[in-house]
């Protein structure tokens, strides 16, 4: 009986389950895949909307005070294209599919999923609630501060993950022994580094989590009273911050989401990118009214801002985070005509395309396996680094 001949849905199946199965910061987070490429097909730099949850004040009385609904969303490009580039022959498609995705499809995959892992990672500059911890092991009461930090941000139950480093695992893994769910565990072996569920999040371990490299920031004071907006003006201090180094100012609280009252808790802020010694882009943006409201007050003119951290050392990053909180996505790539080999699959909002060509010069069959994506942080708030050793 002559073997089968591996089609190449089947081949991109296949390649899909193994990435899927290694994606998991991707695989915990949203994915939003757009079947609205199907037909034509996306290019690097198309657009998705992703909406954002509308949010409302609350009158006191009884005197009608109507608001409009203002739909919020914001944009996600798909402007990253990576993939892995492979020579199999004709030979290669008659083995079985195990023995094709052990030989050729495994590694090939692992090491796409983790150069998408790691750009997707990125997003944790964005991240501006933080448990301060650097230098130190973590602890499980770190992990749950913030658990606490999510709860205070109203981030839904269902769908929590603490994404561990690898020495953050380590220095926890004694403490988590015996307290993970072994029901849940079942099912969620399909998801590569996943440990275990206890105290609300589904614990993963990753070796791709990056450190960061806090700046030498240091003694800047707030220059001018009742700012607002995503740009803080500053002066006296040295050291310019860097993207992702995390503050606090004095006299600026966090407020609750939605009876906007004071917590007494010090608000965080993130740098964004082009600092200067004399102004921040700064994340959250600073609201002191209306339904976005997210701070108690401006801050003083001459607040002092106190960087997390120890001056001009890296620390490492670990998450914990409601799925919400981040976006990964993808879409369907062009399908060229004229080839040996195409196919397009998408599964669990990731997208891929395979092409083979036969290569007359050098008689072999380049095949490529193409990835379109992008990420966004949607809702920051319901995400939180935890920053150690």
């Amino acid at each position: 009986m002559a073997n089968a001949i591996l089609t190449p849905t089947a081949v991109t199946r296949e390649a899909l389950r193994v990435l899927h199965q290694k994606l998991n910061f991707v695989g915990s987070i949203t994915r939003e895949y757009d079947d609205s490429f199907a037909r034509q097909g996306a290019k690097v730099g198309d657009t998705l909307k992703v909406r954002l949850p509308n949010q409302y004040v609350v009158r006191t009385g009884s005197t009608l005070a109507a608001q409009d609904t203002t739909e919020s969303s914001v944009d996600l490009k798909v402007q990253t294209q990576k993939g892995v580039d492979l020579n199999f022959t004709s030979v290669d498609l008659t083995m079985n599919l195990d023995d094709f995705s052990d030989r050729i499809l495994e590694p090939a995959m692992s090491v796409l999923a983790a150069n998408i892992e790691a750009d997707a990672m990125n997003m944790f500059k964005d991240v501006y609630n933080q448990v301060n911890n650097q230098g130190q092991p973590t602890t499980f009461s770190k992990v749950l501060q913030g658990r606490k930090i999510l709860v205070d941000n109203l981030a839904p139950l269902a769908g929590r993950t603490a994404n561990l480093n690898t020495q953050d695992n380590v220095d926890l893994v004694d403490a988590l022994k015996g307290l993970f769910n072994e029901q849940a565990t079942i099912s969620k072996q399909y998801r590569e580094g996943y440990m275990g569920r206890t105290a609300g999040f589904d614990f993963m371990e990753n070796t791709l989590w990056p450190s960061h490299n806090r700046s030498a920031a240091a003694g800047y004071l707030v220059n001018g009273a009742g700012q607002t907006g995503a740009t803080l003006a500053v002066n006296t201090g040295t050291g310019v911050p860097n993207p992702g180094d995390v503050f606090t100012i004095a006299g600026v609280f966090r407020v609750h989401p939605e009876t906007k009252q004071s917590t007494s808790v010090l608000q965080q802020f993130t740098v964004g990118a082009g600092a200067t010694t004399t102004s921040f882009p700064i994340s959250p943006a600073i609201i002191t009214t209306g339904a976005t409201q997210n701070v108690s007050a401006s801050p003083a003119s001459g607040a002092a801002i106190s960087v997390a951290g120890v001056a001009s050392t890296p620390h490492g990053i670990s998450m914990a985070y409601h799925k919400s909180a981040f976006a990964f996505a993808s879409a369907d790539m062009v399908m060229p005509r004229g080839v040996d080999f195409a196919a397009r699959e998408a599964f669990d909002g990731v997208s891929m395309r395979i092409v083979r060509q036969y290569d007359i010069n050098n008689d072999k069959f380049p095949c490529r396996l193409d990835v379109l994506y992008g990420y966004k942080t949607l809702r920051p708030q319901l995400a939180c680094r935890l920053a150690n050793n």
